[in-house]
């Protein structure tokens, strides 16, 4: 068991963790709700909890198909460890149906399906308001490696196909989904960060309810309700 030392980093969701072995963190996932950049914040108690357990179960579900990730193991309710990253400052957006920001840019319907997966960029940058960036900024702003998007891109869409199927098997549609990438001390590219309904859409197959975030960003409903929705169907 690795020993927990002083705190690296918190975020709006989490704080990160040094350990006794310099290669590897914890993740401690706090029960605070966020939204629209941070001007919508609640506190839920049991969040923290749903959100490590239900990434857990994805990180695992990528593993077992070669998906490089941070993911070593679930520590406890509201921890895991996970193997440090040098962290790129690029969101990777896989988009099969149109939700979200898409619909302001450019007009699709809310639920209108994509004929294939559309991947998209964004810089990370809370104060900018995370925007659509292309490969071209990407290198130019020294984002992240040029030559590490192709394989950010194409795992992106391998881990779209994977989770869309283990979804659809327990009645869900993976409306989209958002992945952040790392190089990790062995020196390869890979996921890190949470896989959860905060980073992804999720809507009930049969009756189109929302699952997700999207519950406490739009008043949509419980949203602790839903996250123990998804992940009493993903435990099954």
């Amino acid at each position: 068991m690795p020993e927990k030392k002083k705190k690296l980093y918190e975020g709006k969701a989490k704080i990160v963790y040094e350990t006794d072995d310099p290669d590897k963190l914890i993740l401690h996932f706090k029960d605070s709700a966020t939204a629209f950049d941070g001007v919508k914040k609640a506190q839920l108690e049991g969040k923290g909890s749903l959100n490590n357990t239900i990434s857990s179960i994805i990180f695992e579900v990528l593993h077992k198909k070669g998906i490089k990730t941070h993911y070593i193991k679930k520590l406890s309710d509201n921890e895991m460890l996970v193997w440090r990253a040098e962290r790129f400052l690029v969101e990777v957006v896989v988009r099969n149906l149109a939700a979200g920001s898409i619909v302001k840019r450019l007009g699709f319907k809310e639920g209108e399906k994509f004929e294939k997966p559309l991947v998209e960029f964004f810089y990370k940058n809370d104060q900018l308001h995370d925007p659509l960036v292309c490969e071209a900024h990407i290198d130019l702003m020294k984002l992240a490696p040029i030559e590490a998007l192709p394989t950010m891109r194409e795992t992106a869409l391998k881990v779209n196909s994977i989770l869309s199927e283990f979804f659809s098997q327990n009645g869900i549609i993976l409306v989209d989904f958002k992945l952040e990438f790392g190089r990790l001390p062995d020196g390869s590219i890979g996921i890190v960060d949470e896989i959860s309904p905060d980073s992804m859409r999720l809507w009930d197959a049969e009756t189109g309810e929302k699952l997700d975030k999207d519950r406490f960003r739009f008043d949509l409903g419980d949203l602790l309700e839903g996250y123990r929705k998804v992940l009493e169907r993903i435990s099954q």
